[in-house]
C-alpha cells in the first residue's frame, strides 16, 4: 500500500455576529469546540453589546453525524490522524478568514480577543503563536494547550497581554492531574501574564464570564 498525498482547492465557510462599525470596541475572534457547528457556537455571544462587539466564528472543516440517526452534524478541527498536514490546512483556511475580516478594522481602535473553547484551544494556540498574532486578550476556555509549542513561539506578545485559562471546577474532561499539567504548560509559555479562572461549572461554555468580560 501507497498513500500519497494531493493538493486542491477546498471551500468553507464561517460565520459573523454584529456588524462592524466605528462604535465597536471588541473583536471577537473564537473557536468552537468538537461537535459543535459555529452557526451555533456564536449563539454564546448573542448578549454581548451588538455596537461594541463583532465576533467572527470560524467552521471546523470535518464534519460528521453525532447520532445513529444521522440528525444532528458536529465538526472536529483535528484528530489523531495526519495532525501535521491537516494542522496546515486548518491554519491555512483562518490565515483566509483573518485575511477578509481584519481589513475592515485596520483604521479602528479596537481591542481583538482571541478565543479557544475546548478543542478550539488548541487551534487559538497554534495559528497564533505560527503566525504571530498580536492581540489585545487570549482566552483558553476548557481545552489543552499543545504540547510543541514553546515559550519562544509567544514572545512577540507584549509583556502586558492578559491570557486567561477558564474551566469548569465539575469539568468532566479535566481531573487533577490535566490541572496541574495545564496550569505548568500555560506558565512555562506565559509567564506572568497568565491568569487561571475557575466557575462552578461542568464542561460548556460560560456564558456569564463572557458577558462579564466586556462591562
Amino acid at each position: 500500500m501507497k498513500e500519497v498525498q494531493v493538493s486542491y482547492t477546498h471551500n468553507n465557510t464561517y460565520v459573523t455576529l454584529n456588524t462592524l462599525t466605528r462604535k465597536t470596541k471588541n473583536v471577537w475572534f473564537v473557536f468552537h469546540g468538537m461537535g459543535y457547528l459555529s452557526k451555533y457556537f456564536i449563539k454564546y455571544f448573542k448578549d454581548l453589546d451588538p455596537d461594541e462587539n463583532y465576533i467572527i466564528a470560524p467552521q471546523a472543516p470535518s464534519k460528521y453525524y453525532q447520532d445513529k440517526r444521522f440528525k444532528y452534524v458536529g465538526a472536529s478541527w483535528l484528530t489523531k490522524e495526519n495532525t501535521l498536514l491537516e494542522t496546515e490546512n486548518v491554519l491555512n483556511y483562518i490565515d483566509a478568514v483573518w485575511q477578509g475580516e481584519s481589513k475592515q478594522w485596520q483604521d479602528l481602535d479596537i481591542k481583538l480577543i482571541l478565543m479557544g473553547y475546548s478543542q478550539g484551544v488548541s487551534i487559538v494556540t497554534r495559528w497564533a503563536a505560527s503566525r504571530k498574532i498580536d492581540c489585545s486578550h487570549l482566552l483558553l476556555h476548557s481545552g489543552a494547550i499543545p504540547q510543541e509549542l514553546t515559550p519562544e513561539a509567544f514572545e512577540y506578545l507584549s509583556p502586558t497581554t492578559p491570557v486567561t485559562y477558564l474551566y469548569g471546577d465539575k469539568d468532566e474532561y479535566i481531573n487533577e492531574a490535566r490541572k496541574t499539567e495545564q496550569q505548568l504548560k500555560g506558565t512555562a509559555l506565559f509567564g506572568n501574564r497568565l491568569r487561571v479562572e475557575v466557575f462552578e461549572g461542568v464542561h460548556e461554555v460560560n456564558v456569564t464570564y463572557i458577558k462579564a468580560f466586556c462591562t
